[in-house]
């Protein structure tokens, strides 16, 4: 009885295969007829309109790379002559075109069997080979053109058959079917599909019957042996016992990932806690609610409180001083309304179990779970006790270096107003010494002398006045002249000055300022003098036949800032022979000069103006000739509101 029933079952089995490939190919008939027709209907619209032979190639074209069955169209005249012509652009072939001229061709005769029919007309497979070595079958189409009735030509259009089983029923085959064209013999032309699968072959065949020729479609199906168990019994046994397997090794499976993923989180979290361990950084968490639900061990070392003490406060901490415990709590308040902390952190004061102060650096950001949602507060905190201590001592030895510097101010300014007031007082010892000889005469007409060398001195001590007012101005620092400029216009502002003296030394200006950079806060006046300086010892440098080109860069960048300082960095290169070290070592040492016109105050009085900014100046080689002269300007912060 069970041999039976396995009997059965696979007759039943093989009767379902066989029906399935019949219908599959009666399908598969259906749609080559449907699309041999469509491609009729497609070439005889190529000759709509009577087109031109530059546009019906066109339109053939486009036909090719939409049918990619059809691999040429020609068109040809009454006696089969070739007017125009079209090639696929998916794999042109190499055609001989004397030979398709022959009047024996397939073509010419499914021509001459088109016009006895006057309808359409198919020739019989041939051979093409192909230009690396392959071939494949071939079928022309023929259709005959009339025009007023009367004939004007064929249209021919040849079929790659291996392309027809690609895109006609391809798209329809299972892996384990094949479909061919044959011969009447069973000579396969074309084959598509998978090689052979399975140990029996069920096979299907639809006759073509085509104007002028008659095609075989062959499908075969690859099928393996009838179940072992085809019955519904053992089939039923057959799958819980596989279905039990697979359970026990999903199970097996899953409890081997169950421990690796166990592992790898006792791993990941030993790594973490080490890692908080070793921080420095104090960490703290917050709940919704405010109180405290986790503490690193760098944080209890900070305040001196352990986690046990920390752990579930909420409204006041044991580490904040009482005098600050009220506007903490109103931060707290705040920060739980929703009000973001900023992005760089706060400064606080905390308070150790000892009761010592120490100020803090508080940084927080919101803690987001892995769905998205927003659970509490985490705060890293920095102990800067001793950045504190630093910045005292730095700010105690600037003030001492500033004191120095003013001393060395007062040292230039001397040498400035001996410098400055020579002339005046010359020409007012002079004009004395003039007066005098004057009214030790008695020569008529000396009084208006004296009264014009009187009114020379009270000119020449006019403008000693004036050389003392601008100097106390300068010691004065100009605090009071400073301004927001932007760069651009400290360029624009002295290119007119050094324009006039780079044409004479042939010197080009390139200037460069960095895009959207922000206003400089400056004693404009006293920059400008700075820049103007640098720019003239530049060119000068560069007075020299053998140097070419001569290019005078000048150049605005903005500096090394952080948060709360920002820098303009402005330089001035040149292209000159260079500082020698010897010149370097008193470079700004006032007086000291290498021109023999030059006072030797120049560079002193730009470093002074610079640092009384704030800034530096600074020099260095530029390669590979030429120096380059560095100094910065403070950036103009925004008023707090």
């Amino acid at each position: 009885m069970l041999i039976t029933l396995v009997w059965l079952a696979g007759r039943y089995e093989a009767s379902q295969v066989q029906s399935r490939l019949e219908r599959d190919a009666a399908d598969a008939g259906s749609d080559i007829r449907t699309a041999l027709s469509r491609n009729v209907q497609s070439l005889q619209a190529l000759q709509a309109g009577d087109p031109g032979l530059l546009a019906w190639e066109v339109n053939a074209t486009e036909l090719l790379r939409l049918r990619r069955e059809l691999v040429r169209i020609e068109w040809r005249d009454n006696n089969l002559r070739l007017r125009a012509h079209a090639q696929t652009p998916y794999r042109p072939l190499s055609w001989d075109a004397a030979s398709r001229e022959d009047a024996h061709t397939d073509a010419a005769l499914a021509c001459t069997n088109a016009r006895r029919l006057g309808a359409p007309a198919y020739s019989g497979s041939y051979f093409q080979p192909h230009g690396d070595g392959m071939g494949s079958e071939m079928m022309e189409l023929c259709l005959p053109l009339n025009s007023a009735g009367r004939p004007s030509g064929f249209l021919v259009a040849t079929y790659s058959l291996q392309e027809m089983l690609v895109d006609l029923v391809g798209h329809n085959l299972t892996r384990s079917q094949e479909a061919s064209f044959t011969e009447a013999d069973g000579t396969r032309l074309a084959v598509l599909g998978a090689a052979r699968r399975g140990t029996r072959m069920f096979t299907a065949q639809q006759l073509l019957d085509l104007p002028g020729t008659t095609l075989v479609l062959r499908m075969d199906r690859w099928h393996g042996a009838p179940n072992l168990f085809p019955n519904v019994l053992t089939a039923l046994v057959t799958a819980m016992s596989i279905a039990l397997v697979t359970v026990m090794v999903v199970l097996v499976r899953d409890n081997r990932r169950r421990l690796r993923a166990e592992r790898d989180l006792a791993d990941a979290l030993a790594f973490r806690k080490a890692m908080e361990d070793s921080l420095v950084t104090g960490l703290r968490a917050r709940d919704l609610q405010g109180h405290i639900t986790y503490v690193n061990p760098a944080f209890c070392a900070m305040v001196g409180f352990s986690p046990q003490e920390l752990l579930g406060q909420s409204t006041s901490a044991p580490y904040w001083p009482p005098e600050y415990a009220d506007e903490y709590r109103q931060r707290q308040a705040t920060r739980f309304a929703g009000g973001m902390p900023p992005r760089e952190g706060f400064e606080s004061v905390f308070m150790r179990k000892d009761g010592t102060r120490f100020p803090v650096l508080i940084i927080e950001a919101p803690l987001i779970n892995a769905q998205g949602l927003h659970t509490g507060w985490m705060s890293a905190f920095l102990d800067i006790s001793e950045q504190r201590r630093i910045e005292e001592l730095s700010r105690a030895s600037q003030e001492r270096l500033q004191a120095t510097a003013r001393l060395a101010t007062v040292g230039e300014m001397a040498s400035l107003l001996s410098h400055e007031l020579n002339q005046p007082l010359a020409a007012i010892s002079s004009y004395a010494t003039g007066s005098l000889n004057l009214l030790d005469s008695s020569a008529p007409g000396n009084l208006e002398d004296v009264r014009m060398a009187m009114q020379h001195i009270a000119r020449q001590a006019e403008r000693a006045g004036r050389v003392i007012k601008s100097v106390h101005d300068f010691v004065r620092r100009r605090d009071q002249t400073r301004e927001a400029v932007p760069p651009q216009e400290l360029l624009d502002a002295i290119l007119p000055l050094i324009s006039l003296q780079a044409r004479k030394l042939g010197v080009r200006v390139h200037t460069t300022v960095e895009p959207h950079l922000p206003r400089t806060l400056c004693d404009r006046t006293m920059v400008e003098q700075v820049l103007l300086n640098l720019a003239r010892n530049a060119m000068q440098a560069m007075d020299d036949p053998a140097i070419h080109p001569r290019i005078l860069d000048i150049r605005v960048r903005r500096g090394a800032s952080n948060a709360y300082s920002g820098w303009l960095e402005f330089s001035v290169t040149d292209g000159g022979v260079g500082i020698a070290p010897e010149v370097a070592q008193q470079l700004f040492t006032p007086f000291f000069t290498t021109r023999t016109e030059g006072m030797g105050l120049g560079l002193s009085l730009c470093r002074t103006v610079v640092e009384q900014h704030g800034g530096f100046l600074a020099y260095e080689p530029h390669a590979p000739r030429g120096t380059v002269f560095t100094f910065t300007l403070p950036v103009c912060q925004p008023t707090p509101t």
